[in-house]
Parts: structure tokens; sequence; C-alpha cells
């Protein structure tokens, strides 16, 4: 494995940097100290800036208006995002495109992926990547549509759909008959389908998105092989990005707050026992970035790695990494919380956003038990050596 960055993806950091240099961590209260608190809209000025900076096209193939870079190009962009809390549907959007380009239909590829590109369309996804893979586990069905001669008919519930009231497309896994997974592109307005409000750990305006035979084109359902899987680790993927640049951000806050704190006529950074929680801190960091870069370079075909390795499958790289993000963001945060002490916990100090943020990004990734227990099947399934 090579996990030197190439020209193209330095690039694309530094036009992340140059973006989100200017943003200050989104103001939203978090819900545990503001009842009733909710971030109403993503933050439109910053995504028309990712547009005109090309990161919205950054995954999108040339023929289309992109940049043709790839999963760990995606990864080094989210990380700068989080590292300022950016309210933006960046990875959904991304995902979901890359998705449609990679599995679905040509034709509607050419029909909206261009569109995404220019910031004209949003994206979302009815599924975060604690999602289990086996299609017995997803909540929406698709039968074909008998009156229509044509096209697919959705039934179901999906549950902390992100950015759905703000999306103009909504990728819904769902599953079959004969028990296939599939993927379903449906458009906001669409006739039978209903939103019921939710509020996640960070404030964020998530949905409850109900399918009461909601019709869509053949076209419109991605059930290419490994569509849905693919995508899933993606986005699971993704997560793990805006944990490892949302722990940074917090450990660089830390180490500049204990390098001014006095005690005793000395920086608390000097004090031994913080230095070694912050030394563990960093290692947690290292340790979330190198599984990153893993999953993320096992996901990318470009460089004909996606399947390949090493003796699991990409969902072994996917749940080790997984595992490190919860895990570590979780640790982090509370590290500098301590640290920082009631200073901490002042709302007009960013970090209880961070910390609301951090628990958000855990509960996505879902417990570090399930993933190690999902890796030993997996070990048990392709034993080593």
């Amino acid at each position: 494995m090579d996990f030197t960055f190439t020209e193209e993806q330095q690039a694309a950091v530094e036009a992340a940097k140059a973006v989100f240099s200017g943003v200050a961590p989104d103001g939203v209260p978090s819900p545990a100290l503001t009842p009733g608190a909710v971030a109403e809209e993503f933050d439109r000025p910053l995504w028309a800036k990712l547009a005109d900076s090309d990161l919205l096209s950054l995954v999108l193939s040339p023929e289309r208006g992109g940049a043709g870079l790839d999963a760990i190009a995606l990864c080094l962009v989210l990380r700068e995002s989080a590292k300022v809390l950016a309210r933006v549907p960046l990875l959904e959007t991304s995902a979901v495109a890359m998705a449609v380009e990679r599995y679905g239909d040509a034709e509607l590829s050419d029909e909206i992926l261009p569109r995404v590109g220019r910031g004209e369309l949003v994206l979302t996804v009815g599924a975060n990547g604690r999602t289990g893979h086996d299609p017995a586990e997803l909540a929406v069905s698709a039968r074909p549509d008998t009156d229509r001669g044509e096209g697919w008919l959705l039934d179901g519930v999906q549950t902390g759909v992100p950015w759905a009231h703000s999306a103009d497309l909504i990728a819904v896994p769902a599953h079959t008959d004969d028990g296939r997974a599939t993927l379903a592109l449906i458009a906001r307005d669409r006739e039978g389908l209903s939103f019921a409000e939710q509020i996640s750990t960070s404030g964020e305006r998530f949905a409850e998105v109900s399918l009461d035979s909601v019709r869509i084109d053949s076209r419109e359902l991605i059930d290419a092989e490994g569509a849905w899987e693919w995508l899933r680790q993606l986005l699971a993927t993704g997560t793990c990005a805006l944990a490892l640049g949302l722990g940074e951000g917090v450990l660089t806050m830390t180490s500049e707050y204990t390098g001014k704190r006095e005690q005793f006529g000395f920086p608390v950074a000097t004090f031994q026992a913080v230095a070694v929680q912050t030394a563990d801190r960093f290692i947690d960091l290292r340790a979330m970035e190198a599984t990153l870069w893993q999953a993320a370079w096992r996901l990318t075909p470009a460089r004909g790695s996606a399947g390949l390795g090493g003796p699991l499958p990409v969902a072994g790289d996917v749940a080790v990494a997984k595992i490190w993000a919860s895990e570590g963001v979780r640790r982090v945060v509370q590290t500098a919380q301590h640290l920082h002490g009631g200073f901490g916990a002042d709302t007009d100090y960013p970090l209880h956003r961070y910390h609301a943020w951090a628990k958000q990004l855990e509960l996505s990734l879902g417990p570090a038990a399930a993933h190690e227990e999902a890796l030993g099947d997996l070990l048990a399934a392709h034993p080593l050596g």
C-alpha cells in the first residue's frame, strides 16, 4: 500500500483549507443545554463556496465536470471540514454521487451529477454506516409496479435521515422480494413521501422518512450487486474522517488552552499528568488516521485496491477504522473537557459544540464492541495465514 497523497489530493486539501479557514464552529446550541434548539438549514453560503472551489465535483468523473478523484481525496476534505464543524451535507452528497456514477444508470448520472458538482442539487442517504448489509435489516421494501408495468413501488420507514428537509434527492436502501439489497433514488417531493421531525444529539435537524407506495422509475433503482454495501462502507469511512478532523481540532484547542493557562506560576501543559493525557490522545488520533487511510485506500478503485490489500474483505478494514474512530473521538473530547475544566462547558466557547458533534459521530458509527464482533466473524470466515 502507498499512503503518499498525490498532487491532486494535496491540492484538494489546500482548496479545502482555504474555504474552511474563515468558518467559525457552528453556533447551534446543544439540545441538552438549550431544549428545543435546532439547526433549521445547512450553511448555504458555505455550500456555494465549496461549489465555486470545485470541491463538490471533486469525486465526479471529468466527463461529468469533475476532477475524477477518489475516496481518499473526499476523506481529506471531510477531515478539514470537521475541524471547524462545517454544517454542510458534504459526506452524504459526495458519497451518493459516487455510488450513482459507479453503479447507476449512465443517463441518470449525466442528468444529475453535473448539477451536483455545481451545488444545484443536494443529496442525502437514508441510513448511516451502522446499517447492516443483510437485506433483512433494511426497513424499506421495493416491489415491481405492476399497474404501470414498469418501475418500482417503495414502502417502509427510514429513520434518522440527515439533511432530509433540505435535500433534493434522498437515497434509500431497500430490499426486493428475492432478497436483493438495492438503492432507490427519490425526489423529496415525490407523492407518498412524508417526513417526521427528529433532532440529532448535536442539534441537527434529521427526519423519519415514511414511504407509502412511492413510485420511482426503473433507472432510479440501483440494483447492481454490491452497490449498497459499497456506499455503506464509504459512508462509514467518511464518518471516520469527520471524527479524525474533529479530534484534531479539539486537541489543538486543548494544547493552546493548556499552554496559556497557568497554575502555581507554570503553564498547566508542563504538568506531567496533563502531558501524559494529551500524549495518549495524540496516539489515539494517529491510530485513527492510520486505520482511516487503510479503509479509504481499500475503497479506491483508481489504485486497483478495492477488494485487495489483505486477507480480509474491505469490510474488515472499515470495521477496524470504526473501532478506533468511535472510541478515539470520545476519549479525545472527554480529555479536552477535563483539561479545560469549567471553561469547557461555557457556551460562549466552542468546545461544547465539538463534544455534541463527537457524541453524534460516535452514535452514528455504532459501538466498538459491535464492530469487534463483526471483525471476529470476518476473521472466522477468512482465517489469517
